[in-house]
């Protein structure tokens, strides 16, 4: 008898998402890095570079709902790769702006906007990935996976890039942020598909494992087969009580990751007095905690998942991370010590990534075919957060010190943990 051969094509699929992601993040805060030479060219101040931050959130928050729906009736391949092109040209469009231009301040706001618009789509389109792809009990670790490159973008940002700007100046961290930009979204394009289904390299040992594993296979499976079931269930979605908490906690989540993406760089050179190369190596500890603990959470969710159920798995996981996340900013903010600050302060950013998969692994164990809507709407109140955070942080700074954007961002999680227990995951709109 043949032995029946086994692939695991769907990882390496959420490998490559994961370093889309990281791309992702290296184009979203290259801008933080490069911020003092920026400001310095075109006579910005901090209120301005917040303004530049808050427009990629903007643009990236109104377009979270078109990118969902996009992602369910287009697929995540075609979507994703025309988004990642997108990011690109936002990118490079940055590098040409010329040194004295008088309405700098307006052109960086507008192609930020534009680079938000484009980056809408990489998690819903990953989203909608895996309700199609991923068995449910490989669902937080595939999404951590996913989400490790937010932290592994960001944590290789300041080091990498600032080398680049020492010796090439700030416009050739654009141009390289770009041009990896394009190289991995045509990665995708060869190697993607919609379904498992329709993925030449993958066999029917691996399609039979993942449809087997799908939430509601009954009813997934046969739509996965078909390319997806295109049809959104809008009522079922909006009247899910645990889809207002959700953006509720996703709001706070990410009015606190933001302080770190926006503003931690420049926090470490203004408060604590750390010189620009030394600014740059310190700002990586939070993210490498972020990716780590990313990890963690992801597969520490499945684990709980099976021996204790979604309430456990996901909701508990995420709200007892969320508390931590509150009680590590309040004590580091108020940390003497400049390097112990970061060191805790960091254990922040890294206990708020336990709780990153499971918003997003919950958002398919409740929406299923129509996760990637779901998701978008979850998402589009993390990036208002983040939006909020761009601008206000700079404001707490200047009006009160610098402990105060770290104790708002404290309260936010703790609210953001509360609001985990109205979520009910085991209750799947598809059934």
């Amino acid at each position: 008898m043949a032995v029946e051969r086994r692939t695991r094509v769907r990882f390496f699929l959420s490998f490559w998402l994961f370093v889309l992601s990281a791309v992702a993040f290296l184009d979203r805060t290259n801008i933080s890095v490069a911020g003092l030479q920026i400001g310095r060219d075109f006579g910005l101040s901090n209120q301005h570079l917040g303004w530049i931050f808050s427009a990629f959130l903007i643009g990236y928050a109104a377009f979270q709902l078109p990118a969902g729906v996009l992602a369910v009736r287009y697929g995540p391949r075609r979507v994703l790769t025309i988004g990642v092109l997108i990011w690109g040209l936002a990118t490079a469009l940055t590098a040409i702006l010329p040194t004295g231009m008088p309405d700098a301040l307006l052109f960086l706001i507008l192609v930020r906007c534009a680079l938000g618009i484009g980056e809408t789509v990489i998690y819903p389109a990953a989203n909608q990935f895996v309700a199609r792809w991923i068995p449910q009990e490989e669902r937080g670790i595939v999404n951590g996976l996913i989400f490790a490159g937010v932290g592994a973008g960001s944590g290789l940002t300041p080091p990498l890039l600032t080398w680049i700007i020492v010796e090439h100046g700030w416009r050739a961290a654009f141009w390289f942020s770009a041009i990896v930009g394009v190289l991995a979204s045509a990665v995708w394009w060869v190697f993607a598909r919609d379904t498992p289904e329709e993925h030449p390299g993958v066999t029917r040992a691996e399609r039979r494992e993942i449809r087997e594993g799908l939430t509601c296979h009954s009813v997934a499976a046969p739509a996965a087969r078909q390319g997806g079931s295109r049809k959104i269930f809008w009522r079922a979605m909006f009247s899910r009580p645990d889809l207002v908490a959700l953006m509720l906690g996703y709001f706070s989540f990410g009015y606190v990751a933001w302080v770190f993406f926006s503003w931690f760089y420049l926090y470490l050179a203004q408060a604590r007095g750390f010189n620009l190369k030394a600014s740059a190596y310190f700002t990586m500890l939070p993210f490498i905690c972020m990716t780590v603990f990313c990890l963690l959470g992801g597969g520490l969710s499945d684990r709980l998942t099976r021996l204790y159920g979604l309430r456990v798995g996901r909701c508990l996981l995420a709200s007892v991370s969320l508390f931590l996340t509150s009680l590590l900013l309040l004590t580091g903010s108020r940390v003497h010590t400049p390097r112990l600050a970061v060191v805790v302060l960091a254990a922040g950013a890294g206990a708020l990534y336990l709780s990153q998969s499971t918003f997003w692994s919950v958002s398919v164990d409740i929406a299923g075919r129509s996760s990637g809507v779901f998701s978008s709407l979850v998402n589009m109140s993390g990036q208002i957060g983040g939006a909020i955070t761009a601008s206000l942080t700079p404001w707490l700074a200047q009006h009160f010190n610098w402990t105060m954007p770290f104790t708002v961002a404290a309260v936010l999680a703790s609210a953001g943990a509360l609001s985990w227990l109205m979520v009910h995951p085991e209750q799947s709109m598809d059934e």
